[in-house]
């Protein structure tokens, strides 16, 4: 073989070592995302996952309002992607209770049942106004001090939480917010910001988010700001009743 060819030589095994190489650490940079992403949303390859979301109250037969459907597709993905399962149920069934797999429980806490119990015994901190009888102030949330008191179309808040109520347990992750246009803004950010989230708060950390959709009239779920970390406020025990939270 002479000098010409062992060098053609030389650098075609050479380039298929590089390639192997470069295949192999991305195929395993790849693989790493996914299991922090598999133990973050705490869906290992296989596993099952509860979606709950309530009944559109304006249709007679059990349908999902649009922008909750929506929501929903956009955890469907994530499923997907983690190579999950996901069963949807709607919140007035009977469902077990959680740590045993996966939930992604959206809607509107003052008509979604099961929101509201997770709300009541996982994030005691939060208070969430019924509203009087003429609806004035229904959906306003209480937490560290404050109210937060929508103005639709202009200014509508959510709370979007991981939590782990058991351990070892698989969590449950909570969009509540006070219309279901915020609902679907509380998944996207989830699932667009899920790495800076795991690096955040660990992939098995809890967190409460309360976040603000900004003129969802003019611009739906996509401008979304967030107001605070109130994981510290929503996860300690209910003020005593008397005490009025400030504006």
């Amino acid at each position: 073989m002479d000098d010409s060819l062992l060098l053609v030589t030389v650098a075609a095994a050479a380039l298929v070592v590089g390639a192997a190489a470069g295949w192999a650490a991305r195929a395993a940079v790849a693989r790493r995302r996914l299991d922090r992403e598999q133990s973050f949303f705490g869906l290992p390859d296989g596993s099952e996952c509860v979606l709950v979301t309530h009944r559109d109250s304006t249709s007679a037969h059990w349908s999902i309002p649009r922008h909750d459907a929506l929501a929903l597709l956009g955890l469907a993905s994530v499923v997907e992607t983690c190579g999950a399962h996901a069963e949807v149920a709607p919140h007035d069934t009977g469902l077990q209770g959680f740590g045993a797999r996966t939930e992604f429980c959206v809607g509107d806490p003052t008509a979604h049942r099961r929101l509201a119990a997770h709300l009541a015994n996982l994030l005691p901190g939060v208070a969430v106004h019924p509203g009087d009888e003429h609806g004035f102030g229904r959906g306003t949330f209480a937490v560290g001090g404050s109210t937060y008191r929508m103005e639709p179309g202009a200014v509508e808040y959510v709370l979007l939480a991981r939590l782990t109520a058991v351990e070892s347990g698989r969590p449950v992750f909570l969009a509540a917010g006070q219309r279901p246009v915020t609902h679907r803004a509380a998944v996207r950010h989830l699932v667009r910001n899920r790495a800076r989230l795991a690096r955040k708060h660990g992939t098995d950390g809890q967190f409460c988010l309360l976040l603000k959709v900004v003129n969802s009239q003019a611009y739906g779920p996509d401008v979304v700001e967030l107001v605070a970390d109130v994981t510290k406020a929503a996860l300690a025990p209910a003020e005593p009743k008397g005490h009025r939270a400030g504006v």
